[in-house]
């Protein structure tokens, strides 16, 4: 059994945390919204604290899965973050999606103090934290990542090193660049069937086994078809993803057109009111341009 802290209790890091306390480990959280925390704590039988450097105290293990940058930086920074609470050899587990700068800044910071740094940003959405059946993608040092797996599988069922600090994040930018073609790509046929007269289901239970099948094809076809967006990976935050591809992109010189486009057709999403919609609402601008 490990001694655990867990920072964020979104609708990722909620059921992540709990499913530490299912494999047996002490787990202590935080949330910036103490009634999250102190819900969790009854549900799970865990423990919360008002800090993160109080949910670090004495932890082997420190994970975060807050939401972007400036929220990283502010739970594990300053008097009352989470280094200054951890113990020399402790690990600290990122699972956030956030630029592979702020990941090497903060690795810089955690080794100042004898503490390892891996950036762990994960896939899979909701229902895959939900599931304990999230890929997650690491980088940082070899010896601390062995050491970690272990703890990381209570949540992942594909958990894997890509290499040094920044390759998880660089990693789960390949993971965004991949969807947001893919769903413009779905979004297209689904309307272009919708077009041609064709019942949306019938066509996916054909194709989806061919080289046009995907994850987004068979988990997001029917509420594509039914026009409803209410769940899933929110369009805000997918935004957020591909503004830090598209920077990185700027910075190592990669060409990326269409997550550039799909961008911009995003940001239509939220002008129509979408930003909490999920990123399959892609087929919902097509529709409204008619």
């Amino acid at each position: 059994m490990a001694k655990c802290a867990f920072l964020g209790l979104g609708v990722m890091g909620y059921p992540m945390a709990g499913h530490l306390v299912s494999k047996g480990h002490n787990v202590t959280v935080y949330n910036r919204t103490t009634a999250k925390a102190e819900s969790w704590a009854n549900e799970h039988g865990g423990n919360w604290a008002a800090t993160p450097q109080d949910a670090a105290k004495g932890a082997d293990f420190v994970m975060t899965c807050v939401g972007n940058d400036d929220d990283l930086r502010a739970v594990v920074m300053g008097d009352d973050g989470a280094l200054a609470g951890m113990q020399d050899g402790g690990i600290f587990i990122d699972h956030t999606t956030v630029s592979a700068a702020v990941t090497r800044e903060l690795h810089t910071a955690a080794s100042d103090k004898g503490v390892f740094f891996i950036d762990a940003p994960v896939s899979g959405g909701q229902a895959g934290a939900e599931n304990g059946v999230l890929s997650i993608m690491c980088g940082g040092d070899a010896a601390a990542f062995d050491i970690a797996e272990p703890i990381m599988q209570a949540y992942g069922r594909t958990v894997k090193r890509l290499g040094d600090s920044g390759a998880g994040q660089l990693t789960k930018m390949v993971n965004q660049i991949c969807i947001a073609g893919l769903v413009q790509g779905l979004s297209e046929g689904l309307h272009f069937a919708e077009k041609a007269g064709l019942d949306i289901r019938e066509v996916v239970d054909v194709i989806q086994g061919g080289a046009a099948g995907s994850w987004q094809m068979v988990n997001r076809h029917e509420t594509m078809a039914d026009d409803h967006f209410e769940h899933g990976f929110a369009v805000d935050w997918m935004r957020k993803d591909l503004g830090i591809c598209l920077s990185t992109a700027d910075e190592n010189g990669a060409s990326l057109p269409v997550t550039a486009l799909v961008d911009q057709f995003y940001k239509d999403v939220q002008k129509m009111g979408g930003g909490r919609w999920d990123t399959s609402s892609l087929i919902k601008r097509l529709r409204d341009v008619d």
